[in-house]
C-alpha cells in the first residue's frame, strides 16, 4: 500500500544549524532515500523550498485568489514529502521514524486514496 509521509519542519531550527551540520543532515537524508529505494520502498521523495516561496490558491464562486506564502500560521511548515510503498501502517511508521530531519518537526503518515475508476 502507498503512504505519503509529509515532513513538517521547524525551518528556523534548521536555519540555525551550522553549515557543516546542514550538509551532514542533507547527506543523511539522501542516504536514507537511497536506502529506501534499494529496498523497493521509495516511490518519490522531494524537499521543498522555503514557505516564503509558496503561493496559496483558492477558488470561490468561480473566482481565483492567491496569497503569498502558506496559509498555516505555525512554526512547523511542510518541508518535503516521501511517497512510499509499505506492507502496512506499522512499516510506514517505522520508515517515517527513520527520516533524519524528523528531529526538527514531525512526520505525518497518511495512506493514499485510489479514486474508484481512475486506473
Amino acid at each position: 500500500m502507498e503512504y505519503l509521509l509529509i515532513v513538517n519542519l521547524d525551518g528556523a531550527a534548521i536555519d540555525a544549524l551550522p553549515e557543516d551540520e546542514k550538509r551532514d543532515l542533507d547527506a543523511r537524508s539522501i542516504g536514507h532515500d537511497r536506502e529506501l529505494e534499494a529496498r523497493g520502498r521509495l516511490v518519490a521523495a522531494r524537499a521543498l523550498q522555503s514557505p516564503a516561496t509558496a503561493v496559496t490558491v483558492r477558488v470561490r464562486d468561480g473566482r481565483i485568489s492567491t496569497t503569498d506564502g502558506p496559509f498555516a500560521e505555525t512554526r512547523e511548515q511542510i518541508g518535503g514529502f516521501l511517497l512510499i510503498e509499505a506492507r502496512d501502517l506499522n512499516e510506514a511508521i517505522d520508515i517515517a521514524a527513520q527520516i533524519p530531519v524528523g528531529q526538527f518537526g514531525c512526520i505525518e503518515v497518511r495512506p493514499t486514496y485510489k479514486i474508484p475508476g481512475s486506473e
